[in-house]
């Protein structure tokens, strides 16, 4: 587990940081707690892994 905060998440990934706090809301996203400053931390490899779910096309 990579611990990152949502800053640290988008410059690894590409995704705001107003999208990463998002799918927190939704639950689609896990916050593992918060660093000294207050910051959101998520696991980056499952920031990584719900972007790959998300960008597979929905077959009709």
């Amino acid at each position: 587990m990579t611990l990152v905060d949502l800053n640290a998440a988008h410059v690894a990934t590409g995704k705001p940081p107003a999208t990463l706090r998002s799918w927190i809301h939704r639950g689609e996203l896990t916050r593992r707690g918060y660093d000294n400053r207050g910051r959101a931390l998520v696991d980056l490899h499952e920031v990584e892994a719900l972007i790959a779910t998300k960008a597979k096309p929905v077959s009709a």
